[in-house]
């Protein structure tokens, strides 16, 4: 197996330094959206990329990584809207940084493990991709995640929304890999 791993650091630890910085201007603003909206904000995000990459121009000068590097922190946040709900008030709202950021690590390694069993088991795949190929599985994971939402998260068989948040921290930490080669 290649450098996957340190590759996931290093680009995690970009990740979570602009994470980190957010937090430090902004505070856990975030807390007040459901995961439904982090949902659409990823939306957003994704679908630029795609639009970017099929016009092959863009008008703002903001890089593709920036991109898949705010799923990632989408993401991350929406793990933490699953697993820690607010209970409505403002002050519940507000998070210590400290305590935010341990929760955007421990969820960062969760999936990083998921990505080193899965890189195990399918030979690291992705690595023959093209991130346009990337882009749209992310996508599909999104109106996947959409119909889950819709659904009230009730599934028949198919794994939860943590799954796949999971799986676009993954495949966008992918892209990024590819980018940086």
């Amino acid at each position: 197996m290649s450098n996957t791993s340190q590759e996931f650091d290093t680009n995690i630890s970009i990740c979570r330094n602009i994470f980190t910085k957010k937090a430090k201007d902004y505070g856990t603003s975030w807390r007040i959206l459901r995961p439904s909206s982090l949902t659409d904000q990823i939306f957003i995000k994704a679908n630029r990329i795609r639009s970017i990459e099929e016009k092959g121009v863009q008008k703002i000068q903001e890089d593709i990584k920036d991109e898949f590097i705010a799923i990632i922190n989408y993401s991350v946040m929406a793990l933490i809207q699953l697993n820690h709900k607010p209970q409505g008030s403002e002050n519940d709202l507000k998070m210590p940084l400290d305590e935010v950021i341990g929760l955007y690590d421990k969820y960062i390694q969760e999936a990083k493990a998921l990505m080193m069993n899965k890189n195990h088991d399918y030979g690291e795949a992705w690595r023959d991709m093209r991130v346009s190929s990337l882009t749209d599985i992310i996508l599909m994971k999104i109106l996947r995640l959409k119909q889950i939402e819709d659904n009230k998260g009730k599934t028949i068989i198919s794994e939860g929304p943590e799954g796949s948040y999971n799986d676009m921290i993954n495949y966008s930490m992918f892209a990024l890999i590819k980018i940086s080669e």
